[in-house]
């Protein structure tokens, strides 16, 4: 057995010998992809396990998540750290060899992958982020940005509607270092893909503007490595490589779904191993296949030193540019980015027009912004002012025309934002959060600090009604861990939300903002920064708290006034984030909700899921539990008794009772 061979075989029997271990796993991909997978780690991929986040690096992105065993397998024999223990540990509690590939557990994995379609979405933001930044800052002279993409997929991935849109995106376009390898095995869980998938996938990626090559033996190697030739060498275009395989190669359940999901078990391993010619024991690999990949990573070891040369004359001549694409990378802010005139505005405004202000404020200062909107700029305000659009004829453009495509975009960020160097947002209305609620569910698994600005907040968006009205959307949002919801109240609040999402290490933030003008409220301070503060504060002795966020904050203001006139000491606070505001310490906490006062009303034009927590079981909740209606936001406030008049006559009737 040749060396070639020799190495896919180890990566064959470490993953399917991983998986048997476990009792658990997924042995039909490694068996079939295994040769396209050392095809592309051992003749193209340009890496460095001695500095496996080296910038330049080409980045590999398993869509196929549930191939994780390769993976894992294709890092250990990379010389990455994951030991052979590592391997045997897979899919157990707290190791570093989980069931999908998660980002941060493992040393050489580039994203977490599992829901299909979402890796090769990420990739397109990689090779985005690649064109943008080689753009901004390569020399003539001096290419320091200038890897390749790589994503292997699967039917599912191609199934899923995200990987339509971030296809089709990708091929507008035109981004030619981008190179998915398609394992073709026509098998998924229910039996075969024919069942539900037997769309041309060739023509209809012909149809987006990509390359298209075909290889029609799985494990033909050098016809794979071939293929990814010519893939590097079309600059204009992606390309897929469609590729043939028999799931669960090797196997007696080859090219049956009964592979795809569950182990072969000892028998049938026993059998596999024979007809692979693989006489080694479980966790076994030759010295051959150890020396086979030593020596490729010695050469790709050569291309990482010439590029580290490069790096260095590269800060020489431009440093300047070398310390702005640093900063860019830690994520190093200018110093007086958040001063006095930031967070100064001058009139009422809706928090989605202040958003619009404070992005562009920060963009004069800021280099490394980049995003855009669904197709939906003009409404959420998302576009720079002093930057053009990106585009295939021009990659320097800071903003991003996603098009009608909310479930790629959100995907997209998490791919530019994994690729370092660069600040993603994006936006759309918040009711079409649904529609990105997996790339956003990533970005906090991740640990991403991805911006979501979602719009049209509130039942406020009127005429378009209740498809358009989000209900329950804050309580999905509030309710995903690691996620920061950020309901502004007015302008100034809306900037201290702006000054999370850019400080923000490992944090995505949705910012939820309003269609309709909402009044700069007096007590409004830099206080919003802690989640949620005394916004008015009571006069006399404390006998009421009032809770709100957003646009119905105002009205608390104004029931308070109201209440104050018949005596009651009423203090109003502003909550823009429930999870930020639950971070603070126990005595800041008790200072802006004392615990002895129990007389509690909040009001929100949302469902009011979430609110009790504050409001305890002696409080009301105000809010909106069915869905909203058609017409004028005005009149639609008023049918939904969110409003002054109801805040007040609740709170009395709280009052009235408690006090018994």
């Amino acid at each position: 057995m040749n060396k070639d061979n020799l190495t896919v075989n180890a990566i064959r029997f470490l993953s399917v010998d991983a998986i048997q271990k476990a009792n658990s796993g997924h042995p039909g991909l490694p068996l079939g992809a295994a040769p396209m997978s050392y095809a592309l780690w051992g003749n193209h991929l340009n890496i460095n396990p001695k500095d496996s986040n080296w910038f330049n690096r080409d980045r590999f992105i398993l869509s196929a998540g549930h191939g994780s065993a390769m993976l894992y397998a294709l890092l250990h024999l990379y010389g990455f750290d994951v030991t052979i223990d590592d391997i045997k540990d897979f899919r157990q509690l707290n190791s570093r060899t989980p069931g999908h590939p998660e980002l941060g557990y493992t040393d050489g994995v580039e994203s977490s992958t599992g829901p299909l379609g979402q890796g090769i979405s990420m990739a397109v933001g990689l090779a985005m982020a690649e064109e943008h930044l080689a753009a901004k800052y390569n020399k003539e002279d001096a290419k320091l940005i200038d890897h390749y993409t790589y994503s292997l997929c699967g039917d599912g991935d191609l199934m899923e509607g995200i990987g339509y849109e971030a296809c089709s995106l990708a091929g507008t376009l035109g981004l030619g270092k981008l190179i998915v390898l398609y394992d073709s095995n026509s098998i998924s869980i229910e039996g075969n893909t024919d069942i539900a998938f037997t769309e041309d996938i060739v023509k209809r990626f012909e149809g987006f503007n990509w390359q298209v090559i075909e290889v029609e033996d799985g494990n033909d190697i050098a016809k794979i490595s071939e293929a990814i030739e010519k893939a590097k060498l079309e600059m204009n275009k992606p390309t897929l490589i469609k590729i043939t395989t028999v799931i669960g190669y090797g196997s007696p359940k080859a090219n049956q779904a009964a592979s795809h999901g569950s182990p072969l078990g000892d028998d049938n391993l026993t059998i596999t191993r024979n007809e692979l010619n693989w006489n080694y024991e479980p966790f076994v690999v030759p010295e051959e296949v150890y020396a086979n990949t030593s020596e490729q990573l010695a050469e790709k070891e050569a291309v990482y030193t010439e590029w580290k040369q490069l790096e260095s004359e590269y800060s020489n001549k431009y440093s300047e540019d070398y310390k702005q694409l640093m900063n860019d990378i830690n994520g190093v802010l200018p110093e007086n980015l958040f001063d006095e005139e930031y967070f100064t505005f001058d009139k009422d405004l809706a928090s989605r027009a202040a958003s619009g202000i404070c992005l562009n404020r920060i963009a004069e200062k800021v280099n490394n912004l980049f995003g855009g909107s669904a197709d939906l700029g003009p409404s959420n305000q998302t576009e720079l002012k002093n930057s053009n659009w990106f585009s295939k004829e021009n990659r320097d453009g800071k903003n991003i025309h996603f098009g009608v495509r909310e479930h790629a975009m959100a995907a997209i960020a998490n791919g530019l934002k994994l690729h370092g160097g660069l600040h993603p947002y994006v936006a759309t209305f918040l009711v079409f959060s649904d529609y990105m609620k997996g790339a956003i569910r990533l970005s906090s698994i991740m640990k991403l600090s991805v911006t979501y600005v979602l719009t049209h907040d509130s039942i406020g968006v009127g005429e378009d009604g209740p498809t358009h009205q989000p209900i329950e959307h804050l309580a999905m949002l509030r309710s995903t861990p690691n996620l920061v919801t950020f309901r502004p109240a007015d302008a100034k609040e809306t900037a201290v939300g702006w000054k999370i999402a850019m400080e923000s290490k490992d944090t995505p933030i949705a910012m939820a903002l309003s269609r309709q003008t909402l009044p700069n409220l007096k007590g409004s301070s830099l206080d919003a920064e802690k989640g949620g503060y005394i916004i008015a504060e009571e006069i006399g002795e404390l006998d009421l708290i009032l809770l709100s966020s957003g646009s119905e904050v105002s009205l608390a203001v104004k029931a308070k006034e109201v209440l104050e006139k018949d005596g009651y000491g009423v203090r109003v606070v502003s909550m823009p984030s429930m999870e930020i505001f639950d971070k603070q310490t126990k005595e800041y906490k008790d200072s802006v909700l004392p615990r002895e006062v129990r007389n509690r009303v909040s009001i929100e034009a949302a469902s009011t899921f979430g609110w009790g927590k504050y409001v305890g079981l002696d409080g009301i909740s105000i809010g909106i539990d069915s869905f909203g209606a058609s017409g004028p936001g005005n009149d639609v406030y008023e049918y939904f008794k969110i409003t002054c008049d109801e805040l007040v006559t609740k709170s009395k009737e709280l009052l009235n009772n408690n006090n018994k």
